[in-house]
């Protein structure tokens, strides 16, 4: 299988002056070569493998479902940017656990790539996450586990990277911030309070440290701890 998969990828390398053979692998070699190219990071001689097979292959039944034939269509669908192609080679089979991961992150970049083409210019944080709660992962790609730490998570991420912007939200952004996280306003507002008081008292330890008041060792600032604070299924 080794020496198969070495030979149809020379066949799939560029051959301005010759046509491409008409090439009649097996259904595992085929995902074989696939898996050896996706795995090289060759994504253009991926491409040329795959338009080299014969619309008439003897296993095609079978070809339509082997993950790996099916995992580079998408990522040749994807980096061609024929996102419509990618969405319904995602949508229309069950892939398993170990192909997840990579799946979600071409299904998510695909759907903020269309965003960014329609808005003009790049997605920010609040605008990923509408993007991703107006295209959620199909369950197909996705087990369904880990929901609620995943959400959690970015909820944090969202939270600290506005702070830094801005740690005074006005009502208006607090609103926003809420659409955007699945919080309440009152939640984002607590949270925000307790993120300035938490800083408030970290930096006047660190001033009491600093004038040798003995403060050093408690002058450590627990960011999991501020954002635990929130609890994020609260309705």
């Amino acid at each position: 299988a080794p020496a198969l998969a070495l030979n149809a990828i020379e066949l799939a390398a560029p051959t301005p002056l010759l046509p491409l053979p008409t090439l009649s692998f097996s259904a595992a070699q085929v995902a074989t070569v696939c898996e050896t190219l996706e795995e090289s990071g060759d994504v253009e001689r991926l491409a040329r493998f795959l338009w080299s097979l014969p619309v008439a292959h003897p296993n095609v039944a079978e070809l339509e479902r082997c993950e790996a034939v099916l995992r580079a269509r998408a990522v040749v669908a994807f980096h061609a940017g024929r996102h419509r192609e990618l969405y319904s080679i995602l949508e229309r089979h069950r892939f398993q656990r170990s192909s997840h991961a990579k799946l979600q992150a071409l299904w998510l970049e695909a759907h903020y790539q269309e965003a960014e083409r329609l808005r003009g210019r790049p997605l920010g944080p609040v605008d990923k996450y509408r993007v991703r709660k107006k295209f959620p992962l199909p369950r197909t790609i996705w087990d369904g586990e880990q929901k609620t730490h995943c959400f959690k998570e970015r909820t944090r991420s969202l939270l600290r990277e506005w702070y830094l912007q801005d740690p005074y939200p006005n009502p208006t952004k607090k609103r926003e911030l809420a659409a955007a996280t699945g919080l309440t306003p009152t939640q984002v507002g607590n949270w925000f309070k307790n993120r300035r008081q938490r800083d408030r008292a970290a930096a006047a330890k660190n001033r009491s440290a600093l004038l040798g008041r003995g403060f050093a060792s408690s002058s450590t600032y627990d960011e999991d701890s501020a954002d635990s604070e929130i609890n994020v299924d609260e309705e």
